[in-house]
């Protein structure tokens, strides 16, 4: 299932922040290869975007300062 072009304009945050979530999101499914893959047509980032987009799973972006080197 993709999710419709409509939600994703009237989305009031981030959507830069949205974006990157879904993208790590995306890489977390294929690398656990999670058999919803398989129940959405193996679209692994419109699995992923959902997820982010509906709240099934939560993300916190860390920004530069927040990390030591």
């Amino acid at each position: 299932m993709i999710f419709p072009i409509e939600a994703l304009i009237k989305y009031e945050g981030n959507t830069y922040e949205i974006t990157a979530a879904a993208l790590r999101r995306s890489y977390q499914l294929s690398i656990l290869r999670d058999p919803e893959i398989e129940e959405n047509e193996g679209k692994v980032v419109s699995l992923a975007a959902r997820q982010v987009f509906n709240k099934e799973v939560s993300f916190l972006l860390e920004s530069s300062e927040d990390k030591s080197i």
